[in-house]
């Protein structure tokens, strides 16, 4: 199972980045909501601060709107990454449960230590529940949609490349068997 730069590429980064978006900017909204209270907006203005600093959290809606655009660039990021190795690394796709979810907390600390200290985003509490909230959910809203996606995709293009071969006629010259 092969995944070459074709459609199949294309709709695993779609449909996985879209998947892995909503998933984790619900799973976002609900874990902030019931840890500290917080709705939507200051959500994703905080992601918003990662590019404007503090001033993020005092431009209402659209920096809020940036910050959900934001989002969903690194959803799809994280989709092209994976699909895109995944077509060199076929044991991404073959193990695409064990993959996905090891994919999801390194993205999660892609994110965490890497990415937001070398951001604006102010510094802000440690929170065990919130920690865990956030490895378990990249593991499974994140990274297994992501790779999902990129398994089906890839069974999709390889299945549109073998009827394709297979109605392929030998070219005249071809090297005769036996000879």
């Amino acid at each position: 199972m092969t995944l070459s730069p074709s459609s199949s590429v294309r709709k695993a980064i779609l449909v996985g980045g879209l998947a892995a978006g909503v998933l984790d900017a619900v799973d976002a909204v609900v874990a902030f909501k019931l840890v500290l209270g917080l709705g939507p907006i200051p959500i994703y203005q905080f992601v918003a601060s990662g590019m404007l600093g503090p001033r993020a959290f005092s431009g209402g809606i659209a920096t809020a709107a940036l910050g959900l655009a934001i989002h969903f660039l690194i959803a799809f990021t994280a989709a092209a990454v994976f699909a895109l190795a995944s077509g060199q690394m076929q044991r991404l796709r073959e193990s695409f449960i064990v993959a996905g979810l090891a994919y999801g907390v390194a993205v999660y600390a892609f994110m965490s230590y890497l990415v937001i200290p070398l951001s604006a985003i102010p510094p802000s509490p440690f929170s065990v529940p919130l920690f865990l909230n956030g490895v378990i959910g990249h593991a499974l809203l994140v990274g297994l949609p992501i790779s999902y996606f990129t398994y089906r995709y890839a069974q999709e293009g390889d299945s549109a490349r073998s009827a394709r071969d297979a109605t392929r006629l030998p070219r005249s010259g071809a090297a005769k068997v036996g000879t």
